[in-house]
């Protein structure tokens, strides 16, 4: 690792500690440089502001749910069905998990996403290709009637965002919650086994409530 880099991961490191303990709002960038043992002026070589840190921390804890979260592809012995239940549940215990560990991890999730909203997109994005993956495994399988595996996976993601992140919807314990996606999970994965493609219903679904909208 190069000395920028090691430099780099030195500040992550502090920031974390600060903004999990102090929060995001109560953090400057001249007490990070004071933990860092540089000036502030050295700081802004490293990151331009506190944001582009926060989005960092927010980048890489993203990129290890997504892994985390493909792993399920390669779990051998499961049906479709099975890997998509997984899938879901794994989101919501993660990241229910994750922000109820300290309330200020929120809080910054909560202030990049609404900053840097191509952020959060791409986040989604990471997490909606493994579902597209699971549902083509489906269809292959004769498991689910599905032609469009990208449009299926972006109404299953909208359908289930409040579990993704249950504590920006509701403060439900993660009993009730898992209660809640396992019958919003049967409704979507019968949809899926019935004989008509899925993205055929859904499709007409959004067309009608496009038709809808302009009234």
């Amino acid at each position: 690792m190069s000395c920028p880099d090691e430099m780099r991961e030195k500040i992550i490191a502090a920031a974390k500690r600060r903004f999990f303990h102090y929060g995001y709002g109560k953090t400057t960038m001249a007490e990070l440089a004071a933990d860092c043992d540089m000036s502030p002026g050295n700081l802004y070589r490293y990151f331009p502001g506190k944001l582009d840190i926060a989005e960092e921390i927010c980048h890489r804890s993203s990129i290890q749910t997504a892994e985390d979260l493909q792993r399920i592809l390669e779990e051998p012995g499961l049906s479709a069905r099975e890997r998509l239940w997984r899938f879901l549940l794994q989101d919501l215990r993660t990241t229910f998990e994750t922000l109820e560990e300290d309330p200020k991890i929120v809080e910054m999730a909560q202030i990049v996403t609404a900053e840097r909203p191509s952020f959060h997109n791409e986040g989604l994005k990471r997490e909606r290709d493994v579902i597209a993956a699971i549902l083509e495994m489906g269809r292959e399988a004769g498991e689910f009637q599905v032609e469009d595996a990208g449009t299926v996976s972006e109404f299953i993601q909208a359908a289930t965002m409040r579990f993704s992140y249950p504590q920006l919807f509701s403060r439900l314990s993660l009993a009730r919650l898992e209660y809640e996606l396992a019958g919003v999970f049967a409704l979507i994965a019968d949809g899926l086994c019935a004989g008509e493609p899925a993205q055929n219903k859904t499709g007409s679904l959004a067309a009608a409530g496009s038709e809808l909208s302009r009234h």
